[in-house]
């Protein structure tokens, strides 16, 4: 087991170097002349992006002092976004290199036929030209010679692509920090009772509260929350990315919430110290529901804890929560995995919503989180049992969202019998 771990480490390595050897070449060393400071700059530039984001990582994960992991957050996240999207700019600029040295090399051509005139006939008598006549005058500038395309195709594809790179993580950045928007689905459920039709949940996952997200952004987030004037709020799962001491100022606007607020624990939680987070979120007003339920007026509300809460013995107990219910009673069953769904299905949950995806975050990382989840983001049906994901408030890692925009839903209930 420890051998395959190497291995897979050391191709993971591997892909890396040669991912950001493959980015300085196309950025910096295809596109200057000898080896000169701009070459050495960009290398330093590679490798201190690299070093700044794996320090990162590893100062949030490792509960570093709350002031280093801000230091180390902004540059460090940022340039793992920036490099995803830098990768993926050159990677394509390979398709329009080619074709721009074509379209370079027939140009020199036509140019050069314009430049060089049919000879002039020579009349009967004239005297031989001689080495001191004079040479004609030269025409226009000489075309690009093949070096000089080479130089010119590179600079053109390699600036492309670090402005549209710069484009595609700043809008995405732009997004995450001014909040996230409101999203609204209507999910009819068969036993819900028809005093229920319209019964509002606002759903709020991956809030992600952390050394780049803080109490500014949590602040958003109720206030949109507000203004959707729900009748209940699920907050299901990665609430914070910290401890209470270093994020306990972040999450308290949360106490500004005005509908019943419930609470189930995300993966995230299990990584920052849940049991004293429950207890922050109990002290802020939310009610947290730990493998419980609740029998609200019309229908029941559960919640499970995170898969990652086995590692700590606090993991889902499906039984505790569900087990002992009247069937004959509508149920909607917060659990912040998207995989979770299978004991939901087995437990006659009918609704089940979720989070935890971001709806892959940085695009094309839907496809990764597809092969991890059955639901990626939206309403699917599995069996009598139906599951919402929602792509999340937040931001984990690079607070930058491309092609999966924050969200809050608002669940609208609606009753068949209505």
């Amino acid at each position: 087991m420890v051998i395959v771990f190497v291995l897979v480490a050391l191709l993971v390595l591997a892909v890396l170097v040669t991912a950001n050897w493959y980015v300085w070449r196309r950025l910096f060393r295809d596109t200057t002349r000898g080896p000169g400071w701009m070459r050495r700059a960009g290398g330093v530039l590679v490798a201190g992006g690299w070093a700044l984001a794996v320090g990162a990582l590893v100062a949030e994960r490792t509960g570093a002092p709350f002031w280093l992991q801000q230091t180390l957050a902004w540059p460090g996240f940022l340039w793992l976004a920036l490099s995803i999207y830098l990768l993926l700019a050159l990677v394509a600029g390979e398709v329009v290199r080619p074709l721009l040295r074509r379209l370079l090399e027939r140009r020199a051509r036509t140019e050069t036929a314009v430049r060089e005139p049919e000879p002039e006939p020579v009349p009967v008598g004239a005297p031989p030209a001689t080495p001191d006549t004079p040479p004609a005058a030269e025409g226009p500038s000489s075309p690009l010679t093949l070096p000089s395309r080479r130089l010119f195709v590179s600079r053109v594809v390699g600036g492309a692509a670090a402005v549209a790179a710069a484009g595609t993580v700043g809008y995405g950045t732009y997004g995450v920090l001014s909040g996230p928007k409101v999203k609204r689905v209507t999910v009819p459920l068969a036993r819900l009772p028809r005093a229920a039709h319209g019964y509002r949940i606002a759903v709020v996952s991956d809030i992600h509260l952390g050394p780049v997200l803080g109490r500014g952004f949590a602040q958003k987030v109720v206030d949109t929350i507000n203004s959707t004037q729900p009748d209940l709020v699920a907050v299901v799962g990665d609430l914070v990315d910290g401890s209470v001491k270093d994020l306990g100022p972040a999450a308290a606007p949360l106490a500004q919430l005005k509908a019943p607020a419930y609470f189930v624990t995300g993966n995230h939680e299990y990584f920052s110290g849940a049991g004293q987070w429950v207890e922050e979120v109990r002290r802020l007003g939310l009610i947290p529901l730990e493998n419980a339920r609740r029998e609200l007026p019309y229908f029941d509300l559960a919640g499970v804890n995170d898969v990652s809460g086995e590692s700590e013995g606090q993991g889902p107990d499906f039984a505790k929560a569900l087990g002992d219910r009247d069937k004959a009673r509508a149920c909607v069953l917060l659990a912040h995995q998207p995989v979770q769904i299978h004991d939901a299905v087995d437990h006659g949950v009918d609704l089940q919503l979720s989070g935890h995806t971001h709806g892959g975050q940085l695009w094309p990382g839907h496809l990764l989180a597809a092969a991890a989840n059955p639901t990626v983001v939206g309403l699917e049906r599995y069996g009598d049992t139906q599951l919402y994901v929602t792509r999340g408030a937040g931001a984990w890692g690079p607070p930058t969202r491309v092609g999966a925009p924050s969200d809050i839903t608002v669940i609208e209930l609606a009753s068949r019998q209505a």
